[in-house]
């Protein structure tokens, strides 16, 4: 499943990502300004949040596989429309329709963990999925600015459609010869609503979702502001993509951390100490030399990878009959975080200064950590 289902989590990441370092390029194909271009990240990232509520319910209606089937095929053919896209405008629609198509695949793949993989080998299963994942992010953010060069931004577009591409193909011959699943049933609006009402009046819903919305804000907020922070000398740009990748190797550290993290402290003080490293990272990001903004990166990333982890763990059990519901409803308050705390963030530096604000953001994230850890907020810890 890890090997199947990796595939897709990775070609999703590199599709959301791989436009990133490519805005100026862009910019200046098309004649727009820059901010306007940046937009096409959140062209994305938007509808990729907002379409959640809806398919989860198709994904526990209709079937998980199938439905990670037909969003990573639709994500093949809408990023080829956006490497063939004539202007800007097309290229934007082009992006919305395939953060829609992206929005299905890593919270169905991960309520698909829930229902295959036993609870004392989960998390260390998802750990490893969610390392395709981060190497998408990587490969992203890294290589599509090397090759843009030699193969244009277009370029890029139609690695990124192979991808997707080879990751439905691998899809769909992995479903061959398995027994076919229960006939698919049409859900009503009233049934998702229902079951979505069940969800929430669950012990431990309310404080995971309600966790998992600040973790995204308090994490992120900083991170459209890392190229100001660090910049004071004309170096910001360089120290903010240091960083930023110093986050995703803290994140890959993790997976591989994971087996020896869950048995050594399992999951409860493990969530204490990552809420602790990301409160050190934003004092290192906050308080020392911009040089070593880096190490700031890598502590945050394996400490909120630590935590946002074993949140995704204990969410899979939420509801075990709706778990697509569950989980999507999961990655839409996670997402609405993220849209939030740049907005917190910004308004909250004139105020207290950037090292505060840092700062206060990692002792919010320690206490999230202490607060979900708590047994309250999810079934039984799993060990390793």
């Amino acid at each position: 499943m890890v090997a199947v289902f990796g595939l897709s989590g990775f070609a999703g990441a590199l599709a959301g990502r791989a436009l990133d370092p490519l805005m100026g390029e862009l910019a200046t194909e098309f004649l727009a300004p820059h901010e306007q271009v940046a937009l096409l990240s959140s062209a994305f990232a938007l509808p990729y949040a907002l379409v959640q509520p809806v398919l989860g319910p198709l994904g526990d209606a209709f079937g998980k596989r199938r439905v990670v089937a037909l969003c990573i095929g639709l994500l093949a053919l809408m990023l080829a429309a956006c490497a063939m896209a004539p202007s800007l405008d097309g290229l934007f629609a082009a992006r919305v329709a395939a953060g829609l198509a992206a929005g299905g695949i890593f919270p169905l793949v991960l309520a698909l963990f829930g229902d295959t993989v036993p609870l004392e080998q989960r998390q260390v299963a998802i750990s490893r999925f969610l390392a395709y994942a981060i190497l998408g992010q990587l490969a992203g953010g890294a290589v599509s600015g090397a090759v843009a060069p030699f193969i244009g931004w277009r370029g890029v577009m139609w690695i990124c459609t192979v991808a997707a591409a080879l990751s439905c193909l691998v899809l769909v011959l992995d479903a061959r010869g398995r027994p076919s699943t229960a006939a698919p049933t049409r859900p009503s609006l009233a049934e998702v609503m229902r079951r979505y009402g069940a969800i929430l009046r669950h012990p431990a819903a309310k404080r995971l979702y309600g966790g998992v919305f600040l973790e995204g804000m308090f994490v992120f907020g900083p991170f459209p502001f890392l190229a100001a922070l660090l910049g004071a000398d004309g170096h910001g740009t360089l120290r903010a993509g240091l960083a930023v990748a110093g986050f995703g190797v803290g994140g890959f550290g993790y997976t591989l951390l994971a087996p020896l993290l869950l048995r050594r402290l399992g999951q409860a003080r493990m969530m204490r100490l990552a809420g602790l490293l990301v409160a050190g990272g934003m004092a290192v990001l906050g308080f020392t030399p911009p040089n070593i903004a880096t190490a700031g990166g890598v502590l945050i990333g394996l400490g909120f990878f630590m935590l946002h982890n074993s949140i995704q763990v204990r969410v899979t059990e939420v509801a075990p009959l709706a778990r697509g519901s569950a989980v999507a409803l999961h990655a839409f308050c996670y997402f609405l975080g993220q849209a939030a705390g740049p907005a917190l963030f910004g308004a909250a530096m004139p105020l207290l200064g950037s090292g505060v604000a840092l700062i206060l953001g990692g002792i919010a994230v320690f206490a999230i950590s202490v607060w979900l850890s708590h047994p309250r907020t999810g079934s039984s810890q799993p060990r390793g």
